[in-house]
């Protein structure tokens, strides 16, 4: 009895470990998938290369180019005054390169990044060039 009771246990112990952790979605993914290739290239331009899969096409897209200054970082100093200079202001050139395949009937089966940098707002300009977060509906 013990030894069927130690068993189940064990099993239901190895189970539990069989269990997937959810992943936050890729916005562009999730934005894009299962849309007409035409609309994307009609918001975004045209892509710079294409070639036949046999069911469909491989796209590569590049754009998005946008020049942003980021500014001077200091050091907090004493009384509310700023302190010394970490990091001097620059020019940062923001671009954005993906590849989209398509199947037969032009809709994008998938749609994944092959260049980045970090954002004006968060780790990837891709992201938010290509699938911004749309305001909350009140």
């Amino acid at each position: 009895m013990k030894l069927r009771t130690f068993a189940a246990a064990a099993l239901a112990i190895a189970l539990a470990g069989c269990t997937t952790i959810p992943t936050a979605a890729d916005p562009i993914s999730s934005r894009w998938v299962g849309q007409s290739a035409g609309k994307f290239f009609a918001a975004y331009g045209p892509p710079l290369t294409d070639a036949d899969n046999g069911g469909g096409n491989v796209y590569t897209w590049q754009g998005g180019y946008k020049t942003v200054t980021v500014p001077a970082k200091y050091a907090d100093g004493t009384e509310g005054k700023r302190g010394k200079q970490i990091s001097p202001a620059r020019k940062q050139y923001l671009r954005c390169k993906v590849t989209i395949t398509t199947s037969s009937d032009y809709t994008i089966r998938s749609i994944k990044v092959a260049g980045d940098i970090p954002g004006v707002n968060g780790p990837s300009y891709c992201a938010e060039f290509l699938a911004p977060a749309q305001p909350a509906t009140q």
